[in-house]
């Protein structure tokens, strides 16, 4: 084989491995990207979780907040009734 011959095989497989090696970074590149876009989808359905979830127990304290109230009301009315009736011994 001649020396020409080896040198544009040699040339010809380090530009082989360039590509190679240029294509699989970009590979890489995409995937992270991937990677990327799902994770803040990932975060942006946990915030909307979050958001729904606190709003949630907002509304399920107002509801136990108004249920003490008026479970106290009813209490007062019931202890009115008692005063009030002359059925009850004292």
């Amino acid at each position: 084989m001649s020396t020409t011959a080896i040198i544009l095989i040699v040339v010809a497989v380090i530009v082989v491995l360039a590509a190679v090696a240029f294509v699989a970074r970009r590979q890489r590149a995409r995937q992270l990207d991937q990677k990327r876009l799902e994770a803040r989808e990932h975060r942006e359905q946990a915030d909307t979780s979050g958001r729904k979830a606190e709003q949630a127990r907002l509304a399920s304290e107002e509801q136990a907040d108004r249920a003490r109230k008026e479970q106290t009301a009813a209490e007062e009315h019931r202890q009115q009734a008692e005063e009030i009736d002359p059925d009850v011994e004292e």
